[in-house]
């Protein structure tokens, strides 16, 4: 009987046998904490989640440590965090193959996204997974045909967490229906009284603040004006008060000012009547939803739960005084319905070259109500004069130079566009694209060889053609040969890209050539050409074009090949 032939690898001959160095992993750490760090002794801090993962990663021989990726103060019920997205990217990008983290619920605390990530997506992606206080490891761990078993903890986390909430959120209730105050800060005016945190009493510094606030809003004064009035008077705000105090850790309180909106929420507040006002939002958690407002007949107000500030009729006074000026607004705002209204094009686009805060569009009628224009204020000036200078810029006046600037860069990005078809056209890219797609061709066809002898070498083996140590040799080089080509084609299909977003496909000839019809601004061209508008005190006008970095590669592209570029 004749004997079958066996089939050899005719890459890798059946003959020579090498010895495979082990794979070192480029690690990614990964920690997570739910508040901010509080830097406790023996607090599961982020610096001691660091410290967990730089250890592991020491200890093992096949571990390199590429990056350590921290979000401090993110939930876990949810994967949209910003160092997890730069991890993930790194990831994509082949720079990350292996990630370690503290246990699975500092990686997340949704089980079905976490298991979608350990079942799917980090196979599909060739990464490694490990927690180290789990002691799981995916390339070690026990799995089913349902999937990983350790994994399901993270089940137990998502409903740990949610049945928390359930639990606590009861509690809550009940102690605001006793009166006790449940929040982080007491209202401006006020702080928790040392012996109990359930209870708040006036603060010697801010309590005469607030009396001040109602006795000139009694006089008179708008919100507007108080608010000027405290900071040119160097009053710290509610949120820089607390700032200051080192309540509020967070930098973006360090230089908060008063606003409209922080004196309205003093002179409306029934805290000041000695009443305790709370559930004004609800936590959604336990019903899968995000914190949510609630309507005011559900607040939960309990009276005389405290030292008021203000009296009963300076309040009623006050809030009065805000009714009968909300009604004298309401009857203003159609009074000139006659005039039209213009659209506001440039809505987000627009800001104060100071304080870099959004200009505010004002509505002004003048000549007894016959003419009708829009100016751009700054906010900031608004409520303190002092701290941004004065900003008064009329719209009809900012279109027109707005629109001079975007008509040449239609008319320029025409003209460029010529001289980019005609480069198209040229012998030499012709040749290049020509050679790019042989290039492609080959990388596929690559590719479908690796992928066509790796599908049939099962087959092979379980045909007893090829030894168990074969099998594995050859599994391993032909999926070395497709990742090669894989690679291969990627980058030449970008570099394909690349060259027509730099010439026939630019964005920013792209953008520019829909609008070549215009006769005057629109809402949609300042939008698609402009990235934003800096006004400043001395009514100098800057403008930030979208595109810039396109534009200035083609502008390279063209002269590199001899093209004479318009001025």
């Amino acid at each position: 009987m004749a004997r079958t032939k066996r089939k050899v690898n005719p890459i890798l001959p059946a003959a020579v046998q090498t010895e495979q160095p082990r794979r070192v992993y480029q690690v990614g750490g990964y920690a997570r904490l739910s508040v901010e760090d509080s830097g406790k002794p023996g607090a599961d801090t982020i610096s001691t989640q660091r410290e967990l993962i730089q250890s592991y990663i020491d200890g093992q021989p096949d571990m390199r440590l590429y990056d350590l990726y921290c979000d401090n103060g993110r939930t876990g019920t949810n994967f949209d965090r910003p160092e997890f997205e730069r991890m993930m990217e790194d990831v994509r990008s082949g720079k990350v193959d292996c990630i370690v983290v503290k246990d699975l619920s500092r990686f997340g605390r949704n089980y079905r996204e976490t298991g979608n990530y350990l079942e799917r997506i980090f196979p599909l992606l060739d990464v490694r997974f490990i927690a180290v206080n789990d002691n799981f490891d995916t390339l070690t761990a026990e799995r089913t045909q349902d999937g990983y078993i350790v994994p399901l903890k993270n089940i137990m986390n998502a409903v740990y967490s949610k049945d928390i909430s359930r639990k606590i959120l009861p509690a809550l209730a009940t102690k605001q229906q006793n009166g006790e105050f449940i929040g982080s800060w007491a209202a401006y005016g006020y702080q928790k009284c040392a012996d109990d945190h359930h209870r708040i009493e006036p603060d010697e510094e801010t309590a005469p603040v607030v009396w001040d606030i109602f006795q000139w809003r009694l006089s008179g004064l708008s919100y507007q004006n108080i608010a000027r009035k405290l900071n040119e008077r160097g009053i710290p705000s509610p949120a820089r008060y607390h700032y200051l105090k080192g309540d509020a850790k967070s930098e973006r309180y360090a230089n908060t000012v008063w606003s409209i909106t922080a004196v309205k929420k003093i002179c409306t507040d029934e805290v000041y009547l000695g009443h305790m006002v709370q559930g004004r939002k609800r936590s959604g958690f336990s019903e899968g939803r995000k914190h949510y407002k609630v309507p005011e007949s559900e607040w939960v107000i309990v009276r005389n739960t405290h030292e008021p500030l203000v009296d009963e009729e300076t309040f009623r006074t006050v809030q009065r005084m805000a009714a009968e000026a909300s009604s004298a607004y309401k009857e203003r705002l159609g009074r000139h319905d006659s005039l039209g209204k213009i659209p506001n094009i440039l809505r987000g686009l627009i800001y104060c070259a100071d304080c870099k805060r959004p200009l505010v569009r004002y509505k002004s009628v003048t000549n007894k109500g016959k003419n009708l224009y829009y100016v751009y204020i700054c906010p900031t000036h608004s409520n303190d004069l002092t701290s941004c200078p004065k900003k008064y810029f009329h719209e009809t006046k900012l279109i027109e130079i707005l629109w001079d600037t975007l008509r040449r860069e239609i008319a320029l990005a025409e003209n460029l566009d010529k001289l980019v078809r005609q480069y198209s056209k040229s012998a030499k890219a012709i040749s290049w694209e020509a050679e790019t797609k042989r290039e492609i061709a080959a990388a596929k066809q690559a590719f479908r060889r690796a992928e066509m002898l790796y599908d049939s070498l099962y087959q092979n083996y379980a045909d007893k053609l090829m030894t168990e140590q074969e099998y594995t040799e050859m599994k391993r080089q032909y999926r070395s040969d497709m990742e090669r080509a894989q690679t291969r084609l990627e980058e030449l299909e970008q570099r394909q890209r690349d060259e027509r977003q730099q010439t026939t496909e630019n964005p920013w000839l792209t953008a520019c050539g829909q609008f070549k019809e215009e006769t005057a601004l629109t809402g949609a061209m300042a939008h698609a050409l402009i990235e934003r508008v800096e006004i400043d005190g001395a009514d100098h006008v800057s403008i930030a074009l979208r595109y810039r970095d396109k534009y200035n590669a083609l502008l390279r592209l063209l002269a590199a090949e001899g093209e004479a570029v318009p001025a």
